[in-house]
């Protein structure tokens, strides 16, 4: 049987050959855009536009601030690790000047009674109650917070200087909050790197989170610093000019709280906008003198599920709903980062594609042993674009793995290229997933806060604890 001269499995070999010169063309094109950013790292190196700095961690800890700093950290189901989390930062930041705000949902009665256990007698902490029953959204619950703050001015007639955020599964950096209260002196908006931690039972879900942190802070955000670019912020180990969230609710209109209530990714968003309104930014990668980064360190989700739910959060986010928020307004450099940033739902399609056509071509293969099916011949431009991507792949695996080598050691550097189809599958499943999620979103459905379980924080984790995350 034969439809327009052609079998079924001829026809089968036909689609599996235009996947794989679909797959291999836009594989190519993200190959040039990954290497225009390592050779544009590998010049501000040379030309030293970006320079390894080494501070004294001890000298950085014990430095006064400049003024009031506040730290904010929305929660929802988060008594397991919250009081870790208060209690580590009160410890690592013996600051006077320090106050934490700790926004908790009036359903969520574990969670408060943790923030306020681990409190304790110290004046420092706030437990900020929302009116509302949680989850409504991330940037809702720092909504709240910030009114707090801005009730506490009022009444104490101290405004606060820089406004942190983190999240309630965070180990805060002792050196962090000096550095951080330096570099604010002139700059509007500054981030900290962030260092997932290894987890001994999970190499595979949460050990690809320590190769793309440890590559896109090691390299990605050191470019767009470097070349002038909007920086976005992670949510975490970031600190914002106390006045520049004042112009950030002021541009979003009068009586406006700075944070987008119905953006899944509202962190991501305040600092591009601080480069769209004109403030500066700045990325701090500093080491200490123990050879390590100063940096926010957390456990990442250890599951497939938990990994794919927040990855679909960021896809959603940032892809989707940052096309339709942000636009594409700005310079070259930041259209080109933005266009960076929103490639993910591309990039599960063209991955999907990839794998598609792997299975297809074993299944063909077998056929074509049996004498059933001829595989079509590839052609010049497709053998050029194949050979090219076998390059860039061999490029791309040996970068990634030298940037988890210098965070995490030669172990997990190696492991590093082999974690890199687990981290496409997971990327692949959270396109899906996002896309799914923002055509219910058109349809009218409400964004709510779809978080991350965390169970184990790592001031408390023990090495045999650590093996079981």
């Amino acid at each position: 049987m034969s439809f327009w001269g052609y079998t079924p499995l001829e026809w089968v070999a036909l689609g599996g050959y235009e996947l794989l010169l679909f797959a291999g063309l836009f594989f190519l094109v993200g190959a040039l855009d990954d290497i225009a950013v390592d050779i544009a790292w590998i010049w501000l190196k040379i030309t030293g536009k970006a320079p390894s700095r080494t501070v004294n961690r001890a000298f950085w800890a014990d430095q006064a601030l400049a003024g009031q700093a506040v730290v904010m950290i929305p929660t929802w189901r988060e008594s397991q690790v919250i009081g870790a989390t208060i209690s580590h930062a009160l410890k690592a930041w013996p600051h006077k000047a320090l106050r934490i705000y700790v926004g908790c949902y009036r359903n969520d009665s574990e969670t408060a009674m943790a923030v306020m256990k681990a409190a304790g007698s110290d004046s420092r902490v706030r437990l900020v109650l929302h009116g509302r029953d949680g989850p409504s959204s991330k940037a809702d619950c720092l909504n709240r917070i910030f009114r707090a703050l801005e009730e506490d001015e009022r009444c104490s007639g101290v405004r606060a200087r820089m406004v942190l955020l983190h999240d309630a599964e965070d180990m805060v950096d002792p050196a962090a909050l000096g550095l951080l209260d330096r570099a604010i002196d002139d700059a509007q908006f500054v981030q900290l790197p962030v260092l997932p931690e290894i987890q001994r039972g999970s190499r595979w879900v949460a050990g690809h989170y320590c190769d793309e942190f440890a590559e896109s802070h090691g390299k990605a955000m050191v470019v767009r610093e470097g070349l002038g670019a909007g920086l976005p912020a992670a949510g975490v180990g970031c600190a914002f000019a106390r006045d520049a969230l004042d112009v950030i609710a002021a541009d979003n209109g009068p009586g406006h709280p700075p944070f987008a209530s119905d953006c899944l990714t509202e962190d991501y968003e305040l600092g591009l906008r601080i480069g769209q309104l004109g403030g500066k930014s700045r990325f701090l990668r500093v080491r200490g003198d123990d050879g390590k980064l100063v940096a926010t360190r957390a456990f990442f989700p250890g599951t497939l599920v938990e990994a794919v739910r927040q990855k679909t959060r960021w896809i959603h986010g940032i892809a989707f709903q940052g096309w339709d928020r942000l636009g594409w307004e700005g310079r070259a450099i930041d259209r080109w980062m933005r266009l960076r940033d929103r490639r993910g739902p591309l990039t599960a399609i063209v991955l999907a594609a990839a794998y598609l056509f792997f299975v297809l071509a074993t299944v063909l293969w077998l056929f074509s042993l049996a004498g059933l099916v001829e595989m079509p011949e590839p052609g010049l431009a497709l053998q050029i674009i194949l050979t090219s991507n076998v390059l860039s792949f061999i490029w791309r695996g040996a970068f990634r793995a030298a940037f988890t080598t210098r965070e995490y050691g030669l172990g997990e550097g190696l492991l590093a290229i082999v974690r890199i189809p687990f981290a496409n599958v997971i990327t692949i499943m959270a396109g899906r997933r996002a896309l799914a999620a923002y055509l219910r979103a058109l349809n009218g459905e409400a964004t709510h806060w779809d978080k991350t379980e965390h169970r184990l924080h790592p001031a408390m984790a023990s090495t045999d604890e650590r093996a079981l995350v």
